[in-house]
């Protein structure tokens, strides 16, 4: 199942918020969601679609945020950091958590400027959780204190 980075990213995103790892799941989860729904729908079916891609979105994203814990998403924070400062695009990054047996990769596809300057990637994305594998694809820019933000899938 093909799904956003958003969503399998959204431990590096939301880390700092008072929810728990479901709450943090759904949330990206119904954006990513909606955001694929809005892109798939077109006319009056497209607000049907945004809506049914956010509600499925959210479970997804509940299912796997549930299951990821705190190494998992540090292991996977810093994959990606890895990946998008020093790969070469179609370089394959992986990491593993050995206690709960998740695991992912990330791969930068292409690199460019955008209009504001800013260094972005385009990567791909696949995550390992309870035997499920997701995968997913996205942009980040890198932002003026070095680090990456995820901008969208």
């Amino acid at each position: 199942m093909r799904i956003s980075s958003l969503l399998i990213a959204a431990a590096l995103l939301l880390s700092a918020c008072e929810t728990t790892h479901q709450d943090r799941g759904a949330l990206l989860g119904a954006a990513a969601g909606g955001i694929l729904g809005n892109q798939i729908g077109s006319g009056r079916g497209q607000a049907v679609a945004t809506f049914a891609g956010a509600v499925a979105g959210a479970a997804i994203g509940q299912a796997v945020g549930a299951r990821m814990d705190e190494v998992d998403r540090m292991k996977m924070g810093q994959a990606n950091h890895n990946a998008l400062e020093h790969s070469r695009a179609g370089e394959v990054t992986r990491w593993t958590n050995p206690d709960s047996g998740h695991s992912g990769s990330v791969a930068p596809v292409r690199t460019y400027q955008n209009a504001q300057g800013q260094y972005c990637r385009e990567f791909q994305q696949t995550i390992t959780v309870g035997g499920q594998t997701e995968q997913g694809h996205g942009t980040a820019c890198r932002q003026p204190d070095g680090s990456w933000r995820i901008m969208g899938g």
